[in-house]
């Protein structure tokens, strides 16, 4: 990493401290009744996603989970009573987001794994992995990083040839966020803890799908996180009448001269579902279903019926 490059995240993490000590969620009893009890949470979203300059109709699907998972080599535990100081837990969100563009969909998805507890080095709250894939008809792309207490491990592929195979290391602390992870960051099941009022500077590492959909590089940016005083209350199709918080995300981004915010609707009470998301380009993602499923033994013929529950269809025939 350039000299000037390293300076700033520096001076991000720096940041973190001046603004209020990074302090990571608690992961403890109350966690774990709501998130170890051998399901998994589903969410469906009315999805609305930019691109090609027009704002196309969609579906995205968020999957949260606990899951043993290994430091080596990055991946879910099948054993962790025999794997020792190489087992840790998880937090994993998969989050699916599918939507059309002319002829051909757009089939994309991020998945984000959080450190349930501190780990070679990395305090707990903070992303261990995250990864991403787009598919459509013109071709598809991969893109990975692992985080390491003191450097980011990133890697790429694609059908572009000046983005075909990239392998480089960045830079890395210990008290980040990924932008990626922003989904668990808002309900509380990443760091840092932002409480009500408060706001946080901190360095960001730059949304996979930003990266590779908007052909920019992987970078670390800076970003403010905010959470709003008070609640409101707010209708929901999926809740009815709900108390939320407002979380707030500004994003300057390095090298690119420009900015962007999300804004996340947070359910006020445990477990603190996401209602909606809204980022200033026009993206928004609407709670429409929301259920606890064991989902994994739901994939024989008759599964399909637990997509009612998410005001979701089974797909129909002939569908590109």
């Amino acid at each position: 990493m350039p000299r000037a490059a390293f300076v700033f995240v520096m001076l991000l993490l720096v940041s973190v401290t001046a603004c209020g000590q990074w302090v990571g969620p608690d992961y403890g009893k109350d966690f774990d009744k709501q998130w170890r009890d051998g399901k998994a949470e589903l969410a469906s979203y009315d999805l609305v996603y930019p691109r090609y300059g027009e704002k196309r109709q969609g579906t995205a699907v968020a999957i949260t989970v606990t899951e043993p998972f290994l430091w080596e080599p990055r991946v879910k535990a099948d054993d962790p009573g025999s794997a020792g100081n190489n087992a840790f837990g998880v937090v994993k969100l998969n989050f699916v987001e599918d939507f059309p563009t002319g002829v051909y969909d757009y089939n994309l998805m991020t998945s984000v794994f959080v450190a349930t507890e501190a780990t070679h080095g990395l305090p707990a709250g903070v992303p261990v992995k995250l990864t991403f894939t787009s598919q459509e008809w013109c071709g598809h792309v991969f893109q990975q990083a692992v985080f390491f207490k003191d450097k980011v491990a990133h890697e790429s592929r694609s059908y572009f040839e000046q983005e075909a195979d990239v392998d480089r290391e960045f830079d890395g602390r210990q008290k980040f966020v990924a932008e990626d992870a922003l989904f668990l960051w808002a309900r509380g099941l990443a760091g840092p803890v932002v409480e009500p009022g408060a706001r946080h500077t901190v360095a960001l590492y730059r949304s996979a799908a930003v990266s590779r959909l908007r052909h920019v590089p992987v970078a670390w940016d800076s970003a403010t996180l905010a959470t709003a005083r008070d609640t409101r209350t707010v209708h929901s199709d999926a809740l009815g009448e709900v108390k939320v918080l407002t979380r707030t995300v500004s994003i300057e981004r390095a090298g690119l001269g420009e900015s962007a915010e999300y804004t996340f609707q947070v359910e006020a009470a445990a477990p603190h579902r996401v209602v909606s998301i809204s980022r200033d380009d026009g993206y928004e993602a609407t709670l429409a279903g929301v259920s606890r499923e064991p989902y994994w033994q739901q994939n024989r013929p008759g599964g399909e019926k637990v997509l009612e529950n998410l005001n979701l269809e089974p797909r129909p025939a002939r569908t590109p």
